[in-house]
């Protein structure tokens, strides 16, 4: 659509290997080029559920006053596919193409 801002799109491949090193699959995955992206324009704010070190400090201090056990863990791909509340545009992937002129 005119007057909207259009991300850029890029492959990524990576090999799956097992314990002796050998290919054992191929993963492929279409990303956006969200480092090409201007804030204030095409977004407003971030952010990212990664705790301050500050914060750290203090809870392990007040854990070890109170003499709590503290597990630590770790969780992947908690936030991979999120919802959005706004639409956005990306570029269509090379060899991609339609026989009918419609926005996706």
């Amino acid at each position: 659509p005119k007057n909207k801002n259009i991300i850029g799109t890029k492959w990524v491949f990576r090999n799956k290997l097992n314990e002796k090193g050998e290919v054992t699959r191929n993963k492929e995955r279409l990303v956006c080029k969200g480092y090409a992206q201007v804030e204030g324009v095409d977004f407003d704010e971030t952010f990212v559920h990664v705790a301050r070190m500050e914060a750290i400090r203090l809870f392990l201090a007040y854990a070890t006053y109170k003499g709590f056990k503290v597990y630590q863990m770790d969780v992947k791909s908690t936030f991979l596919n999120g919802n959005l509340n706004e639409e956005v545009y990306i570029e269509q992937p090379d060899g991609f193409s339609l026989t009918e002129d419609k926005d996706y």
